[in-house]
């Protein structure tokens, strides 16, 4: 009974903490109003990235619709995932990799006028090769390039919801 007493007490503590602090948990994203009805324009539909914007965009009631019904457009016009080498050792073996993330974006008015100016945000990570593990290095890669989606897609987001706050 005290021992249950205790962790609501300092389960409530807790909460009165973090609000006085003014943490907030994240609520719904604050888009432009033009983009309730957005057409997403991007080359690969289905690569994780994409996947991730739409469900984002879904989840701050943006409605996904056509070209001919949209108030606004959603251009990415870049979406590249690239590995290079970073460093080879002295058995002219791969040691480490760098994965980059790069995508470029704008946001138009259905009549084509710029809310957003095409912009670049770019992502890395590095990893250890171990030729002893082959398979874990390439499951690592799959990781490190959804969690570079992720990202990503967090950042376009925020960069939109920057000029919902302003209008």
């Amino acid at each position: 009974m005290r021992q249950r007493l205790f962790t609501l007490l300092l389960a409530g503590l807790a909460a009165v903490l973090l609000s006085a602090c003014g943490f907030q948990l994240r609520g719904k994203a604050e888009l432009p109003p033009e983009m309730a009805q957005t057409h997403l324009v991007i080359d690969d539909r289905y690569s994780p990235f994409a996947r991730r914007v739409r469900v984002l965009l879904e989840q701050a009631g943006v409605n996904l619709v056509g070209l001919n019904e949209a108030a606004a457009v959603l251009e990415i016009p870049r979406n590249d995932v690239r590995t290079e080498v970073l460093t080879i050792g002295d058995n002219a073996r791969v040691r480490e990799y760098r994965i980059s993330h790069t995508v470029q974006f704008r946001l138009l008015r259905a009549d084509g006028a710029e809310l957003i100016p095409l912009q670049t945000i770019r992502q890395t990570r590095d990893i250890s090769f171990d030729e002893q593990q082959i398979l874990a290095v390439s499951r690592e890669q799959e990781y490190v390039k959804q969690d570079l989606a992720n990202t990503l897609s967090r950042l376009l987001l925020s960069r939109l919801e920057v000029v919902g706050s302003q209008t």
